[in-house]
């Protein structure tokens, strides 16, 4: 993963988005290489896969605010399973706790 990280690196060092043709073929590379960084982080070793779906779906952009309630809905388990997939994720730096709380806390991505 590392050796197509640094290629995609050094082609758009040599070649910026503005003489590409289709704008939007920049905008899915960086998407591809923004993931492709995230997924490199150690604290990514042992995450199980309820978490591995809902990061995925978070770093291809998830519409909306991401709540407990909307985790366990996409991931398929109990909120309380949900609650605390969020917070080994917040303790590990990989999310953050958005300003708020009670039922309506939110989390995002920390990137």
């Amino acid at each position: 993963m590392r050796r197509i990280v640094d290629f995609i690196s050094a082609y758009f060092a040599e070649n910026s988005l503005d003489n590409m043709e289709n704008k939007n073929t920049g905008q899915t590379i960086g998407k591809v290489l923004r993931k492709a960084k995230f997924w490199e982080s150690p604290q990514l070793l042992s995450i199980n896969e309820r978490q591995r779906l809902m990061l995925n779906k978070l770093l291809e952009g998830f519409e909306g605010k991401l709540t407990s309630s909307k985790w366990a809905k996409i991931a398929k388990c109990l909120q309380d399973t949900a609650t605390r997939d969020i917070q080994n994720l917040v303790k590990r730096g990989l999310m953050l706790k958005e300003k708020g709380g009670g039922r309506s806390t939110s989390y995002v991505l920390n990137i």
